[in-house]
């Protein structure tokens, strides 16, 4: 129960309250051992061999210095990787006591300068998240899930109130449903600040899930109790910037648990639980609506992630490596009094300027979407499939009311053939994923980004199929079970699309991935954001059919993009000078 706790905001409230012999860590009751498992003879510096930094900065972002190696081979081969350090000729005493370590361990300029390295204890370090128990990942996987339904359920559930907010304030319908591209579009913006920063060894992913999860919450009061459209408006959009370190670093989270062999499992399931959000919205919203009015979409929202607030308080633990040995580092200093006991990455921040980090959480998300042709013809096509998806749930009351008389508070169970195709599409994507890709993968634990696509072109094949297959059996003299089994081939799509893309991504640019996720996810927002001001326009104008249908051949426009990367993707990820060329 202790190492559930010890490294949760809770946790470090205990800590910083009573002390550190409240949920004490390892090295702070046996610190010799520590000493002799924990600290390495020689830390990598900026000059070392190109290959070995560019798999110590890869694992940073998704593995940092873990005790298996990049290939998680045979234990051999991983101390091979990794080395246990050679038992130093220290007495440190007890960790109740503070050493002078200086003339415990002297550092040998030649073998590694002043700097000692602070690593893993060995390849069963349980403090390595790769390494922590099948149930403990199961739990923090279940948490990230729940934070992650219970943010980009707040984009859906607003719709269900967009009469109600249209008559109380006297605005247009497009100018009420603005309450649902501002929260979008917050939470598109959000991760350019948010995810950098959760990369950050000092700062870490949990701190920042819940802090700002707290002022989620918080502003759900304000919003529900909005006196004028602007005032509703503006804290719409706070909301989704505050909310939305999850929906971009959510996938980071689940790379800190998992090798890349077994990854695409959890972003699976993260993806479906994240398609549930906007699902179920209009659902639940609806009921709320008919029951008592548009402010109660807002309170059930506050309830929700208030409960996911108080699980993630207690439970949720840090994932990141870097962070987890940039604090074993600073524990060990302190006991010690040996200021040259770093991390990996402390060493590498040592070369940053203020300047260089503010280029790392500001810049960069910008700079590589427009200057590598791979990020920025898969972010717009991403950005593509996340606009026609409210574009197209823009539809569903037009068809499913003005159509099929659906009652309005039971539009959302119109949307339950999408929820439906999201589970359905998991056993045999998983099934493909256990006998066709993990085959696929090196020796050494690797796989091309470029084997990815196969997968992705069958997600580009159905868009298409399902807007043609929706817009033309959407009519009275076709039963309504007909266009909602159609709509259940976008989930597939896309949960087929996303994975392949956001793997690739992270795959081709393992150094920036934090960046180029956040670049992706707010390229999808801004899509997601603009075009459902035009949604119910175009349909209204030129019909469900024929809407559908300019859609349908919007998605038939780039279905070439993962044939090309499949085929050419190699050659034009060697010519950049950002993205990894080394793969087996």
């Amino acid at each position: 129960m202790a190492s559930l706790v010890r490294d949760t905001f809770f946790g470090y409230t205990l800590r910083a309250v009573f002390g550190t012999k409240v949920l004490p860590h390892p090295d702070e009751t046996d610190l010799p051992m520590v000493w002799q498992n924990a600290v390495h003879e020689k830390a990598q510096s900026p000059s070392e061999d190109a290959s070995v930094r560019g798999s110590i900065h890869e694992e940073d972002h998704n593995d940092p210095l873990n005790g298996r190696g990049r290939g998680y081979g045979t234990r051999d081969e991983q101390e091979h990787r990794y080395p246990h350090p050679k038992p130093r000729a220290a007495s440190l005493h007890s960790a109740d006591t503070v050493v002078d370590a200086s003339a415990a361990a002297k550092p040998d300029a030649e073998k590694g300068g002043d700097t000692l390295l602070v690593g893993w204890y060995g390849p069963e370090d349980p403090d390595n998240p790769l390494n922590w128990s099948r149930a403990k990942k199961v739990w923090v996987m279940f948490q990230t899930c729940l934070l992650t339904f219970a943010v980009y359920i707040g984009s859906a559930i607003y719709t269900a109130g967009i009469a109600d907010i249209s008559e109380e304030f006297h605005v247009s319908t497009v100018a009420a449903t603005v309450g649902l591209t501002v929260f979008v579009a917050g939470y598109g913006i959000g991760p350019m600040v948010w995810s950098p920063l959760s990369e950050l060894p000092k700062v870490g992913r949990m701190p920042i899930y819940i802090i700002t999860l707290a002022f989620f919450v918080v502003l759900q009061v304000p919003t529900a109790l909005a006196t004028n459209y602007g005032m509703l408006m503006a804290f719409r959009f706070l909301t989704g910037f505050v909310g939305s370190p999850i929906l971009a670093t959510g996938g980071a989270t689940i790379a800190d648990l998992y090798v890349p062999k077994k990854r695409a499992y959890g972003i699976t399931l993260w993806g479906v639980i994240a398609t549930c959000g906007p699902v179920m919205g209009p659902l639940v919203g609806g009921f709320a609506v008919h029951a008592k009015g548009w402010r109660w979409t807002i309170w059930e929202l506050m309830w929700l992630s208030g409960f996911a607030l108080i699980v993630l308080f207690f439970f949720f633990p840090e994932t990141s490596a870097s962070n987890i040995l940039y604090r074993r580092a600073a524990r060990l200093r302190k006991a010690t009094g040996n200021p040259h006991l770093k991390s990996q990455s402390e060493i590498e921040a040592e070369n940053m300027t203020a300047r260089d980090v503010l280029v790392d959480v500001l810049i960069r998300p910008f700079t590589l979407n427009f200057q590598e042709p791979i990020v920025l013809v898969l972010n717009v096509y991403i950005g593509l499939i996340y606009a026609l998806l409210y574009i197209w749930f823009e539809s569903f009351p037009i068809v499913f009311i003005g159509i099929y008389h659906f009652e309005p508070q039971l539009l959302g169970l119109a949307f339950i053939g999408v929820l439906i195709g999201a589970f359905a599409v998991m056993p045999p994507f998983f099934y493909y994923l256990y006998y066709h890709q993990e085959p696929k993968y090196s020796a050494t634990g690797e796989l091309r980004p470029e084997e990815r696509m196969p997968i992705a072109i069958v997600g580009a094949l159905l868009v298409p199929i399902c807007m043609f297959w929706f817009g033309w059996t959407s009519r009275a003299s076709i039963h309504w079970i007909v266009p909602i089994i159609g709509s259940s081939l976008f989930s597939i799509a896309a949960l087929l699309l996303f994975n392949a893309v956001l793997n690739y991504l992270a795959d081709a640019y393992p150094t920036y991935a934090a960046s180029v996720l956040a670049g992706n996810d707010l390229i999808r927002s801004m899509f997601g954001a603009a075009f459902p001001l035009f949604a119910g326009a175009m349909y209204r104008n030129l019909g469900v059919g024929w809407a559908s249908t300019l859609l349908g051949l919007l998605a038939c426009s780039f279905i070439p993009i993962p044939i090309l990367l499949w085929r050419y993707g190699e050659k034009i990820r060697m010519s950049s000078k950002r993205a990894r060329h080394d793969f087996d």
